[in-house]
């Protein structure tokens, strides 16, 4: 059964760009436009992966993050970051919230899926 991956950023582009290259590799993928709309799809459904941006309006991936990591049926999913920043400060807030990985904008599809392959269950 194919694994199910949630995309949160609020660039269409990226999203689009996210997608095709997760889908092209067989997974299902869910789209958020902002953390906030992002936590509409923890409804009980199986999700086994989160990519999210960091700087988006509405509610930020740090905070999704904790979001996420707040909610028992979704606690220990790995949550990779996608985004322009790669301060060493914004890296540790984002691991202390919870986040499993990084991968720096712009990215190569191939390292995304293979930062994926590492983390997905």
């Amino acid at each position: 059964m194919a694994k199910t991956i949630l995309i949160v950023d609020d660039s269409e582009s990226i999203r689009e760009v996210v997608r095709f290259t997760l889908e092209n590799e067989g997974y299902n993928v869910l789209v958020g436009v902002d953390g906030r709309d992002a936590l509409t799809h923890f409804n009980g459904q199986t999700i086994d992966l989160v990519i999210t941006d960091l700087h988006m309006p509405e509610m930020d991936g740090i905070e999704l993050i904790k979001n996420i990591r707040a909610m028992p049926d979704y606690d220990r999913i790995p949550i990779l970051f996608l985004t322009t920043e790669s301060q060493t400060t914004k890296k540790m807030e984002a691991k202390d919230a919870g986040a499993t990985g990084w991968i720096i904008k712009p990215f190569v599809p191939a390292k995304l899926l293979a930062a994926i392959t590492k983390v997905i269950r």
